[in-house]
C-alpha cells in the first residue's frame, strides 16, 4: 500500500524536535510498521531524517520565505499547484494522508477527483491559533481553504474531542474520528524504567517552554513543596520563549540551585531523562479552548511515572484520578503542591499509580494502535471479513 504523507506547514520542520515534528515522524514510522510504503511531501525538513526514516522517499516542496506575513501567506498558497503536480507525477497512491495546515487543499482535491481515500489529520483550530499567536492577513482565504480541505477529505482525524467539536462547526462532524496521540513504546523499554537513578525527590516537566504550559504555576507549586521538602528537585526538559522569565522567577525565589534546566534535547534522550524523575507534571492553566492531545503526558505514563495533570480537556479522559494519575484543578498552585507532597510521602503510591499508568498507555495509546485505526478508516473492511492474520 502506497501512502503519500503531506505536511505543507512551513512551521513544522518534519525532521525537527518540536512536538508536531515528533508527531509526523511517529505516524510515518507506525504506518511503515503496518507494511505501508510511505512517501513524504514536506515544505520544511529541519535537517536530516532520523536513521530509521532515512530511506523514506522525500519530495521537498519549495520553502516559504521568512519575512512579510502577507507574502508568506501568498507563497504558501502558491504551493498548491506544485504539490498537486508532484502527486500526479509520482502517483498513484492508495491513500493521501495530510496533516492540516492553513493554506493546503490541492492534495485532498486531487484525491477527491481521482476517487482516492484521503484523510486529513486536524491537530488544532489553526485559524484561531494563527490570529492569536502569530497574526493572519488573509483570514477570508484561510477560511475558504479550510472549508475546501475539510469537505474534500474522505475522512477527518481529530486528536481530541474538542477538535471534533470544532470541525462539527464546519459541517463535517459526521466524518470525524477522534484518535488521540500515541507513544513510541519501543523507546520506553522495561530496562530503562525499573530503578530511578537518584536520591532526591525530583519533580519533572517536559515540553517547549510556551506561555500556555503553566510554568509560572509550576514554579509557585514547587516553591511551596520545596519549603516543606527542602531536598526536592525540579527537572525541566525543553526550551522555548518562556525560558528567560522562568529562570528569573526561579532565581527570585532562590530555587536556581534546586532546579535543572536541560535546554532542548532530542526525542531519543527523553526516556533516560524521565528515569531521573519521581513524578511528572502537566500544569496547564485554566482555558476555555483546551484542545490539545499532550504528547508529554502519554510519554510520562508510558515511562511508568505517576503524573499530576490539570483536570482539563482530553487529560480528564486520559488520566483516571487516583488510578492512573492525579487530576487537579487547572491553575491551583496549592492543589498541585499538596499533590506533589502527597506523592513524596508515599513511594508505594507512586509505584502503584505509575504501573497503572503504563499499563493503560500500552493497552490504548501506542502509535501502532493509531496507525491501525488510520488504515481501518482509510479502507473499511466489510463486517465479518476480518481474517485471522489481522489479529497476529
Amino acid at each position: 500500500m502506497r501512502i503519500a504523507y503531506i505536511c505543507a506547514d512551513p512551521g513544522i520542520p518534519v525532521f525537527g524536535q518540536k512536538g508536531c515534528s515528533i508527531h509526523v515522524q511517529e505516524v510515518i514510522r507506525a504506518l511503515r510498521r503496518q507494511g505501508a510504503a510511505v512517501e513524504l511531501f514536506a515544505v520544511r525538513t529541519g535537517g536530516l531524517p532520523p536513521a530509521d526514516l532515512a530511506e523514506v522517499p522525500l519530495h521537498p516542496l519549495p520553502p516559504v520565505p521568512k519575512g512579510d506575513l502577507a507574502q508568506r501567506e501568498q507563497a504558501a498558497i502558491a504551493l498548491n499547484p506544485i504539490l498537486r503536480a508532484e502527486l500526479e507525477r509520482t502517483g498513484p497512491f492508495d491513500l493521501i494522508y495530510e496533516r492540516y495546515s492553513l493554506w493546503s487543499y490541492s492534495a485532498l482535491e486531487l484525491a477527491q477527483a481521482t476517487d482516492t481515500p484521503a484523510l486529513l489529520e486536524v491537530n488544532a483550530p489553526l485559524i484561531n491559533e494563527q490570529i492569536q499567536h502569530r497574526g493572519l492577513v488573509h483570514r477570508d482565504m484561510a477560511e475558504q481553504i479550510a472549508h475546501r480541505a475539510f469537505h474534500a477529505a474522505s475522512g477527518l482525524i481529530a486528536v481530541s474531542a474538542e477538535i471534533k467539536d470544532y470541525l462539527a462547526g464546519w459541517g463535517v462532524g459526521d466524518r470525524v474520528t477522534v484518535i488521540s496521540n500515541g507513544v513510541n513504546h519501543y523507546r520506553f523499554t522495561q530496562a530503562q524504567l525499573g530503578g530511578r537513578s537518584h536520591n532526591a525527590f525530583t519533580v519533572g516537566f517536559v515540553g517547549s517552554l510556551k506561555p500556555w504550559h503553566g510554568l509560572a504555576h509550576l514554579v509557585n507549586a514547587f516553591d511551596h513543596l520545596h519549603q516543606r521538602v527542602p531536598q526536592a528537585r525540579l527537572l525541566i526538559v525543553g526550551d522555548g520563549p518562556e525560558r528567560a522569565s522562568l529562570e528569573a522567577e526561579l532565581a527570585e525565589r532562590q530555587l536556581t540551585s534546586a532546579t535543572c534546566l536541560t535546554g532542548a534535547v532530542s526525542p531519543e534522550q527523553i526516556p533516560a531523562l524521565l528515569t531521573q524523575m519521581d513524578v511528572a507534571v502537566a500544569p496547564y492553566p485554566a482555558s476555555t479552548d483546551f484542545y490539545f492531545s499532550p504528547l508529554k503526558v502519554v510519554e510520562y505514563m508510558a515511562a511508568g511515572l505517576p503524573v499530576v495533570v490539570s483536570d482539563i480537556g482530553q487529560l480528564r479522559h486520559l488520566v483516571v484520578d487516583n488510578v492512573t494519575g492525579l487530576l487537579r484543578p487547572p491553575g491551583d498552585d496549592m492543589a498541585l503542591a499538596l499533590a506533589l507532597e502527597d506523592l513524596w510521602s508515599s513511594p508505594s503510591r507512586r509505584r502503584t499509580l505509575g504501573r497503572a499508568a503504563r499499563q493503560h498507555i500500552l493497552a490504548h495509546h501506542t502509535w501502532d494502535a493509531v496507525a491501525e485505526k488510520i488504515l481501518a478508516i482509510a479502507h473499511p473492511q466489510p463486517v465479518g471479513c476480518f481474517s485471522a492474520a489481522m489479529h497476529h
